[in-house]
């Protein structure tokens, strides 16, 4: 299941990159050092993985939560419908129940910030500038945070998404390099495997639900047997 993390961040990333993009290629970094650039958008990286890293703890408590009320297999197969749904499903269903409208405020103050520290060159510039890019709107990073709330722990959770974030890296960080590294049709096809994977990863968390007894996949669920003693007196 963390393996589709790392793999959801490398086919996902195209999608960042023309989300992100901009971003990445207003970065402030020194084109004279390539030492020094490097290491900014290093630091740049750091901060979407601890964006995402900390969203990830967040959720996962939430699943964690879930756990204790008995309800992992079935959060499981509840998120595993959801992702495939999200897929199948036309854009338009979704314009009527806009999540994200209640969170206007608070994203038009993270985009106007992030367009304060975009004009700095500070030591600390690059670390701000990926936590507030981590901490925008994403389709993608919304479905990594469906699997890290069914992973039923902080910790599975922040470690889902900090693999989600490995794998974007690559291509966000050519994308910082280099222009038109893929081309439209290239594109295409990538994107179009984006969907795909994503129901691959629902029908995984659905069987994990399922507890067919699969190793690795779908483990039987464990069920805890207390034993009590009972002393008889004569």
């Amino acid at each position: 299941m963390l393996i589709s993390a790392v793999i959801l961040g490398l086919l996902g990333s195209l999608h960042c990159v023309g989300m992100c993009g901009p971003i990445a290629f207003l970065l402030p970094v020194d084109r004279s050092n390539s030492y020094k650039k490097f290491s900014q958008i290093l630091m740049y990286h750091l901060g979407r993985l601890l964006a995402y890293g900390t969203m990830g703890l967040v959720f996962g408590f939430l699943g964690k939560g879930l756990y204790v009320f008995g309800m992992q297999q079935k959060l499981s197969i509840f998120i595993g419908i959801l992702m495939i749904l999200v897929v199948l499903l036309p854009y338009r269903a979704f314009q009527k129940y806009n999540l994200s409208k209640p969170w206007f405020k608070v994203i038009s103050r993270v985009k106007s910030r992030l367009g304060k520290e975009l004009q700095k060159k500070s030591a600390d510039t690059f670390l701000t500038i990926g936590l507030l890019n981590g901490f925008l709107p994403c389709g993608l990073v919304y479905m990594s945070l469906f699997a890290a709330i069914a992973m039923g722990n902080p910790w599975h959770g922040s470690l889902y998404m900090i693999l989600f974030g490995l794998g974007t890296i690559p291509l966000m960080t050519s994308a910082i390099y280099l222009t038109g590294i893929l081309k439209g049709s290239a594109r295409k096809r990538i994107q179009k495997l984006i969907p795909v994977f994503v129901i691959v990863i629902g029908l995984l968390f659905i069987v994990r639900g399922l507890g067919l007894g699969i190793p690795f996949i779908s483990p039987e669920p464990v069920i805890e047997l207390v034993s009590s003693n009972i002393d008889c007196v004569d």
